[in-house]
């Protein structure tokens, strides 16, 4: 009967996790589909960039509750089972990366892929679960990675190392694990963003520190382009 409890958490942790709210912002807000529109998928970021910064903001916080979500459900069915608090955030993040409610299939009916997000939302929230106080810590590091680097995906991809880092310095091995596994996911999610990365055609943030320089850059080599004409 445990084991039976514990398999229909996990199970429910992915169902909450495969709830497409940036989908179902964005739709409500401008009509679009989400998953139409620049990488397709249903995170905060795309939906920022689908309908404004609101419609951003409010999918990230209530993906964020996912991970949350699934942890609270987790800690209140069995209390001193930490292998299920850990597994019950990472199934939401499945889920979010690939939704059951987002299912493609081919002309012949086949199910082709899950479409979803890249699951740092839900990875944040997980972490916030399992210790309240990290989202202090894992939201002001992922924000100084974004401004700084300009990057989305490093910065989603960030999330779950600091989980890793807090708490490995914390001394929770177990929960450690969540932050391993949960950027296994992040990195799976995202090698075409990582693939973009290593041959310098991701899309850098203009407000970020770096897309600041190498507008600068750009600048001064069309000036000295131009000087050269004149």
């Amino acid at each position: 009967m445990q084991i039976l409890l514990a398999i229909g958490i996990v199970t429910l942790a992915y169902i909450l996790g495969s709830i497409p709210f940036g989908l179902l912002i964005v739709k409500l807000k401008t009509g679009k589909d989400i998953r139409n529109v620049e990488s397709g998928r249903t995170g905060g970021t795309n939906a920022m960039r689908a309908a404004g910064f609101w419609a951003g903001l409010m999918t990230a916080i209530l993906d964020v509750l996912k991970g949350t979500v699934a942890v609270w459900i987790a800690q209140a069915v069995f209390p001193q089972n930490q292998w299920l608090h850990v597994l019950a955030p990472l199934a939401a993040i499945l889920g979010h990366n690939y939704s059951i409610f987002l299912v493609e299939r081919d002309d012949s009916g086949r199910i082709t892929r899950l479409r979803g997000g890249a699951g740092g939302a839900p990875s944040v929230g997980g972490a916030l679960g399992l210790w309240p106080i990290s989202i202090l810590i894992i939201v002001p590091l992922g924000a100084l990675v974004f401004f700084t680097f300009g990057f989305a995906s490093l910065t989603t991809m960030s999330v779950a190392l600091f989980a890793i880092i807090i708490f490995a310095v914390r001394g929770q091995w177990i929960y450690m694990w969540y932050g391993v596994v949960a950027e296994l996911l992040l990195v799976w999610a995202l090698r075409p963003n990582i693939k973009k990365l290593f041959s310098g055609k991701e899309r850098v943030v203009g407000i970020s520190l770096h897309g600041w320089l190498r507008a600068k850059k750009e600048k001064e080599t069309a000036d000295e382009a131009l000087n050269k004409m004149e």
